[in-house]
């Protein structure tokens, strides 16, 4: 692209006089890159990677109706202006002594905005009435009409800026403000020189650009780090031709920064489903149809139902591939409900996802939550070393009210963030709660979103999301569609009115209408949309078809008789138990009522990190699909939700709370999983039938009486109650089960979920439960809206005026009842804190537990005053802990047990450290 040479581009223009980065004093070469220069070195990223022929050039072009050259060119001028908010002398004051041909500092004038928003005020207040006075009444239409993008460049940082209106002259002085015209003037003569302004002012093109806004805004948040990037963009702070840095160097450097950006894999074609599953010899009936299904031309979305063991995330995975290979996606993003799912998941998809590129393609792995790196898997398949040393605070993403952050500093901080770089590499295995920030008013949402763009979402178990997150995953699917990606959605059952809200959220991204579903739906069902057969029942292989035997409990006691029994007779057992407090108490009963301490595992989410990780590993070496007799034989693990969901465990007698039956059954899907001799070891013949005799489900219940009252499930189950609120549900659940005496799956699975979840069933309930209920279904509707008041209203685009913007720790991604707080654990040792995880990398993360918020308060109370200096010096020495509490464990006087992770009173037994 060359600039026009003859527009009074002189080297003395006074923009040359304002710095756009500094260096530290300590570092040497040039102390300042100019601001027109570092403005170039942006607008030239931009340029690059929307380079006409691009697939995201074509695509925005296509949405907005304008051609790929036209968005390329006018583009690359917003983003030239995404740092006006620098020329205000507050802002250059913030480094003195860089240059004696800068503008000197004004000390009265005080930087308590950041530049991204004043560049968005000093536009709107000054530069768009000055520049439509200096050009011909052509130019003033489209100047006036350009605000959205404005927006979109300057809030560069993560969110968009401020709408409040501010005092320019608390900020610039009038020679900054005549600066920042005469920069912008000569940027309309160098880059927009013969453009077709005429499109700017069409009304249509402005409502059209709102959807699209968001994956421009990630693109302005990338092109503003890259082209911060030292490496490639050295600092400059002599003058010199503005065409000539253009040409020689800002053009030349941006391109070298995306050549070394990891490239896109080329797709491989689908062979086979043993191409990417070499174990499967026979595929599921399920896994049949992803291989068979016809695609359209346009983003997909399927809903997989299927029970347990039905092969849904290979048939996904496949469907993913050909999705690849027809050019409908370029890559994977899977969302799951927990860490722990997800820490799985990243070491099943680690043996298939190059089989998606073509032979000899490197393509991007990454684990996606909040403690990956923690993960040994991911340990050791990625180098974090060169990320260490981050100055900023990025995984609490807070900053002081007076800190400006260079973009380089800013944006390594977030690409060493793989809850953030996760969505931008090419397969990425994390929560779902990574992908809903997408469309959430949390700083750096674009990039998710942009990130996500023509990849498939992946969800896994579907149904275990409270009504706050399937509101906000079915804003997630409209707004996917919009913008060219497929959804793959799994579960094990849905109720209907769940399966409607994300097909038709879908169909609306696609600006279709929403398809009429078949009721009552067949089961196992793919749903495929769009597509000429929405719904397309599916058979089940005969290894999983079965039927399981419920039978109720009463009380501790029986289930107590039942563990012994069952351990006598060489068997492993699981109990499921609803809360974190009831497990531990279970647990602590279990070992003073003579059972031995080698046999009882417990597994919650509570414990710190590092024996979390070591008791999800002995479960599943435990529990899983190779264990054998000599593992499994006597085996106990009391455990809370953590075993429900994605972790392939298999038990021969399970005992589960009452929980809603959608969980019932999915609980279910851990007894007697794979098929086994009548010792529990693992049977591979090809008709093999297991050993074990009938599975038999055991519930912890009290009687559904028709009499049933508002105390039915206290005091036994007081904990339950509190978890699920919904009684009546509960009621339902016990009831259909105890009428049934059992379940055929997957015959009864629909009868199951429709009668508990339909409007017909709730008609059931018992009149002194219904009150009750109301209260849950009131809960119900307030989630709803909490997604909606905080979720982004999408359509109006990238601006403040979207949502209620704020750093993503403090944007939920879940509700709960009460806050949380993260305490890292510290052992005393010879008067000194130190980390309770005793490891050489990542102590204190992995020594870190969350406590609800009212027992930090009961557990912070009786922490000793003469170790409260220390706790604070050590949080100012340990930058890890500069967001965290800290709670020292000392023998005889820390209510905490390690051995229990719980806060509470517990046997002196059971320890304290």
């Amino acid at each position: 692209m060359d600039f026009q040479t003859n527009q009074g581009l002189s080297v003395t223009a006074s923009y040359f006089q304002y710095w756009g980065k500094a260096k530290p004093e300590t570092e040497t070469g040039p102390a300042s890159h100019l601001l027109p220069y570092h403005c170039l070195d942006v607008a030239a990223v931009g340029w690059s990677w929307l380079a006409p022929e691009t697939p995201v050039c074509k695509q925005l072009a296509v949405k907005l109706q304008v051609e790929p050259n036209w968005l390329q060119r006018w583009f690359t001028f917003c983003l030239a202006l995404h740092d006006l908010g620098k020329f205000a002398r507050a802002f250059q004051g913030l480094r003195t002594n860089l240059s004696g041909d800068l503008v000197k500092p004004n000390p009265r004038m005080t930087y308590s905005e950041r530049h991204d928003s004043l560049g968005f005020a000093l536009w709107r207040d000054f530069l768009q009435e000055k520049l439509a006075q200096n050009f011909p009444p052509e130019h003033a239409a489209w100047i006036n009409k350009i605000d959205s993008w404005l927006e979109i460049v300057t809030g560069h940082h993560g969110m968009p800026p401020k709408l409040d209106s501010f005092r320019l002259r608390n900020f610039f002085e009038a020679n900054d403000e005549l600066a920042a015209l005469a920069f912008v003037q000569d940027m309309i003569d160098c880059l927009l020189s013969g453009f077709e302004f005429h499109s700017l002012t069409d009304k249509n093109l402005s409502k059209r650009l709102k959807p699209m806004s968001w994956q421009l805004a990630g693109i302005a948040v990338i092109a503003d780090w890259l082209g911060s990037n030292q490496e490639y963009f050295g600092y400059c702070d002599q003058p010199m031709k503005l065409a000539g840095y253009w040409e020689n160097i800002a053009l030349v450097k941006a391109e070298q920064a995306l050549a070394n950006l990891p490239k896109s894999p080329v797709a491989g074609q689908f062979d086979s489903v043993q191409t990417l599953f070499p174990f499967i010899q026979q595929p599921t009936p399920l896994q049949r149809y992803a291989v068979e299904e016809p695609f359209t031309d346009q983003p997909q979305l399927f809903i997989l139902e299927d029970v347990t063991g039905a092969g849904k995330t290979e048939a996904a995975l496949i469907l993913t591939q050909r999705l690849i290979a027809k050019g409908l996606a370029d890559g994977l993003y899977i969302g799951l409900p927990t860490m722990a799912t997800a820490n799985a998941m990243y070491q099943r998809l680690g043996k298939v996802y190059r089989s998606f590129y073509q032979t000899g393609e490197q393509p991007s792995l990454v684990l996606a939550h909040g403690a990956r790196e923690l993960s040994q898997a991911f340990r050791d398949s990625v180098v974090l070393a060169e990320q260490a040393n981050i100055d900023v605070d990025y995984q609490s993403g807070r900053l002081e009210e007076d800190q400006e952050l260079s973009a380089t500093a800013y944006c390594n901080a977030w690409l060493a963030d793989s809850r953030k770089k996760a969505l931008l590499a090419d397969v990425g295995v994390g929560t779902l709660d990574q992908a809903l920030l997408a469309v959430l008013p949390a700083r750096h949402q674009s990039l998710r979103l942009l990130g996500l763009g023509r990849k498939v979402l992946l969800v896994d178990e579907v149904h275990a999301y409270d009504s706050y997150m399937q509101k906000l995953l079915a804003t997630l699917l409209e707004a996917h569609a919009r913008q060219g990606g497929s959804a793959i959605l799994l579960s094990a059952t849905l109720p209907q009115t769940m399966r409607e809200n994300l097909t038709v959220s879908f169909h609306r991204g696609l600006g279709l209408e929403g398809p009429s579903l078949a009721y009552p739906a067949a089961y196992p069902l793919a749903t495929h949309a769009p597509a000429p057969a929405l719904e397309t029942p599916i058979d089940t292989r005969t290894e999983v078809k079965r039927t399981v035997h419920v039978q109720r409990l009463d009380s501790e006691d029986q289930i107590i008789a039942k563990i012994r029994q069952s351990i006598e007779q060489g068997h492993c057992v699981c109990w499921i138990r609803n809360t974190v407090k009831s497990a531990c108490q279970t647990y602590q009963t279990l070992l003073s009522s003579g059972f031995s301490a080698n046999l009882v595992a417990l597994f919650h989410s509570r414990f710190a990190m590092i024996d979390r990780q070591a008791i999800e590993n002995r479960t599943l070496q435990t529990f899983g699909e190779p264990s054998g007799h000599d593992t499994r034989k006597g085996q106990i693990l009391i455990a809370t939700q953590v075993v429900e969901q994605s972790l392939d465990l298999d038990f021969d007698v399970l005992i589960s709370d009452l929980a809603p039956i959608d969980l019932l059954i999915q609980r279910a899907g851990r007894l007697r999983r794979h098929i086994r001799d009548a010792l529990g070891s693992r049977l591979r013949e090809q008709g093999s039938e297991d050993g074990r005799g009938e599975p038999v489900f055991y519930l912890y219940a009290p009687m559904p009486s028709d009499d049933a009252n508002v105390a039915w499930l206290k005091p036994d189950h007081a904990g339950t109650q509190a978890v699920y609120p919904h009684i009546g549900q509960l009621w339902l659940s016990v009831r259909l089960l105890e009428d049934k005496g059992g379940f055929a799956m997957p015959d009864d699975a629909r009868e199951l979920i429709e009668g508990v979840y339909s409007e017909e069933a709730q008609a059931r309930i018992p009149l002194a439960l219904q009150e009750a209920s109301f209260d849950a279904e009131g809960k119900t509707m307030v989630q709803r809206s909490m997604a909606d008041l905080n979720g982004l209203k999408l359509e109006k685009g990238y601006t403040r005026k979207s949502g209620d913007w704020d750093e993503e720790t403090r944007i939920p991604t879940r509700l709960s009842e009460e806050d949380s707080v993260a305490v890292a654990l510290a052992l005393l040792v010879d008067g000194q804190l130190k980390p309770y995880a005793d490891v050489d990398r990542y102590a204190w993360a992995l020594s870190t537990i969350k406590l609800p918020e009212r027992e930090w308060k009961k557990v912070s109370r009786q922490i000793p005053d003469d170790l409260k200096p220390q706790i604070e010096a050590l949080k100012n020495e340990q930058k890890a802990l500069r967001w965290l509490e800290v709670l020292p464990l000392i023998e005889g006087q820390s209510p905490y047990s390690a051995k229990l992770g719980f806060v509470g009173e517990v046997p002196a037994s059971a320890g304290n450290v």
